[in-house]
């Protein structure tokens, strides 16, 4: 059959030979190019994460709400969600809880639909005043307005610290976690916001019977250093190094692996939503494969950069990572 292309192809070889050398390859992968076709749409498998069915293992990470764009975002995120099969976290929702002003930016079940899992989000700080005031039962009605499915639960004390109207912990984030679970009835996922979690608390959260641990690592956005960038110069002065400690996505991967052996059968959370600092699917790939328990990959940055204007933009963001999750899967092995 004759190639058409041929003469084309060929020049922009020659033209392009010197722009293509590559340095280091990456050091986390071996590459297979022997024991698989191309992967078709079709490689990725559906599974059950969070009680519902995912068709690609992604997880819209917690981001916005009660801002210009953000009814514009979340309801790209839901549609997204929808059409390729991920699950999503809402932003913070601590403004329903007094006005429903900004209801319309996270009102999105009726395009994510019913099959795939949707999850409220209120901070560690709002959840200690609500069980003191007796108000808990605030909770349930949020979950019913948004009609979620769960609840995420952020935990935040540094960016709390370094925010400039930031409140102040008069308990242990352990004990009010603690006092929710025995409160509510629904799925409750844990997280950080940017700083991840250390060994001990990630193994005090691995024995709660909570649905998921997101770990929000270090590495992607970070919302003590945002915090921290709001206040005076002096304030950033001297609380600078704070917003520079935590955990890499890949450090609490081990910590988890470690806790599970140790653990045994009293390690109750049993899923993990590994995000922070994935800037790419090779990351979330390489990261599933390495954790010894069901996953998916959270992105926040990622999504946000796609999901603030066009649909399609979105749309062609979402099936590359698709396609190149099904590369990874068919060529690539962990080292």
């Amino acid at each position: 059959m004759q190639d058409s292309t041929a003469v084309s192809r060929k020049r922009d070889h020659i033209d392009l030979a010197f722009r293509s050398q590559i340095g280091a390859t990456d050091p986390r992968f071996y590459y297979e190019p022997l024991f698989s076709a191309h992967p078709d749409a079709n490689t990725l498998k559906p599974f059950v994460f969070l009680n519902k069915s995912f068709k690609i293992p992604m997880w819209v990470s917690s981001m916005t709400g009660g801002t210009a764009k953000a009814r514009t975002i979340n309801r790209n995120l839901a549609r997204a969600a929808r059409d390729f099969g991920f699950g999503m976290g809402l932003g913070s929702c601590r403004q329903l809880l007094y006005d429903k002003e900004h209801l319309s930016d996270f009102d999105v079940r009726h395009l994510i639909g019913d099959d795939l899992p949707l999850f409220a989000n209120l901070g560690i700080a709002q959840l200690e005043r609500m069980i003191a005031h007796h108000e808990i039962h605030e909770i349930q009605k949020l979950m019913d307005t948004l009609r979620a499915d769960g609840l995420i639960i952020h935990v935040n004390p540094m960016q709390e610290w370094l925010q400039p109207e930031g409140d102040r912990f008069k308990k242990s984030p352990i004990e009010t976690i603690e006092t929710i679970l025995e409160k509510i009835d629904c799925q409750v996922i844990v997280k950080e916001v940017g700083q991840g979690f250390g060994y001990h608390s990630l193994k005090r959260l691995f024995q709660l019977p909570l649905a998921a641990v997101d770990f929000a690592a270090s590495g992607g956005t970070n919302f003590a250093q945002v915090e921290l960038l709001r206040s005076d110069a002096e304030q950033q002065h001297l609380y600078e190094k704070l917003a520079h400690l935590g955990h890499t996505a890949e450090e609490m991967v081990g910590f988890t692996n470690q806790i599970q052996l140790e653990l045994g059968d009293a390690m109750r959370c049993k899923q993990v939503i590994i995000s922070g600092g994935i800037r790419h699917f090779l990351d979330g790939f390489y990261l599933m494969k390495k954790l010894n328990m069901p996953s998916v990959y959270g992105q926040a940055a990622g999504f946000l950069k796609h999901a603030q204007g066009d649909y399609d933009d979105l749309c062609k963001y979402v099936e590359a990572q698709i396609n190149g999750l099904a590369l990874a899967e068919a060529y690539l092995r962990i080292r």
